[in-house]
């Protein structure tokens, strides 16, 4: 089997690699810049430019792969907030430039593609409404969010006007080791682990702590990728999801509990709030549990465990 994966060199796009590498895949990979890391190497990269249409067209053409997963992107919520056209540029235009060159090729009709979407698309939405299903209508209201839902409506509107064989998933939070600056494990582990080498004084800055969110790691979101591309139905979107709400106050005390320094004081950064942030927010994995038989298996204590290790050998 051959996969193609865009957005490669990302943090999902590395574990996806990874996973697809054992399972026997060949591999290819599309980025926008040059990749050096020894997964990434063992796969095919080209470097494309999203503009450029017949490239890409003559890219499908000559590498014919059976799945395609499209996860090159903008992938910060707080980044889009201050910068909205790069967000909409890397999620929504770059996403039609590439179905309507994937259209145009001649594997239109038989390659599966695997779209990623956001549990953001959700947006604004009422206790009511909780556990977050497929069926709860859009509302997002963060320039990302807004990015993603187009990435929905343009992959069901390509499979259902030109028979592409498209399927969406909605990933809820996913953490785990590789993940960027920018985004709450990452920013707590690393704050934790220059304590640990005495770099800085035990203070550890944190933004809203009563947010309660819907973590998964990063292996296990890569797991149902897979198993959406051979199960999924095209046109569908699925969420991809624990279904269990944990606070972020969880996450930092037990990173803390995990950390070699457990004398750490907490204080709050108000540069750290985000301007829409909804108090409780967690989805319903039923649809993917029941379509494709996955489930969380890696445990958050597991995941926040690897995510300080990585970022003790980085730092």
């Amino acid at each position: 089997m051959r996969a193609l994966i865009t957005g490669i060199k990302g943090f999902v796009g590395r574990h996806l690699a990874q996973l697809l590498l054992d399972k026997g895949y060949e591999v290819w990979g599309f980025t926008r810049m040059e990749a050096q890391d020894s997964v990434i190497n063992n796969c095919n990269l080209v470097k494309v430019d999203y503009s450029n249409e017949q490239l890409l067209i003559n890219l499908f053409n000559d590498i014919r792969p059976d799945e395609i997963y499209h996860l090159a992107g903008q992938s910060s919520v707080k980044f889009s907030w201050s910068n909205h056209l790069d967000t909409f540029e890397g999620n929504a235009l770059n996403t039609l430039r590439f179905l309507e060159s994937l259209r145009k090729s001649s594997i239109c009709k038989e390659v599966r593609v695997l779209t990623i979407g956001s549990s953001e698309e959700y947006g604004g939405v009422g206790y009511s409404d909780l556990p977050i299903s497929e069926s709860v209508a859009l509302n997002p209201i963060s320039p990302y969010g807004v990015s993603k839902a187009s990435v929905w409506l343009m992959a069901k509107q390509y499979s259902q006007a030109h028979g592409m064989r498209i399927v969406h998933a909605r990933p809820f939070n996913h953490i785990g080791p590789g993940q960027g600056q920018g985004f709450v494990t990452t920013d707590f582990a690393t704050q934790i682990v220059r304590i640990e080498k005495g770099e800085v004084d035990p203070i550890i800055s944190v933004g809203n702590l009563e947010a309660k969110r819907d973590f998964s790691d990063v292996r296990d979101i890569a797991y149902a990728y897979t198993l959406l591309q051979r199960k999924g139905m095209p046109g569908q979107a699925y969420n991809v999801c624990s279904g269990i709400p944990v606070s972020i106050n969880t996450l930092l005390q037990t990173m803390i509990q995990l950390s070699k320094c457990t004398s750490i004081c907490v204080e709050k950064d108000m540069s750290r709030l985000r301007p829409s942030d909804i108090p409780v927010y967690y989805g319903d994995p039923s649809n993917i549990s029941r379509t494709t038989g996955w489930q969380n298996k890696i445990t958050l204590n597991e995941s926040l465990n690897d995510i300080l290790e990585f970022w003790r050998k980085k730092l």
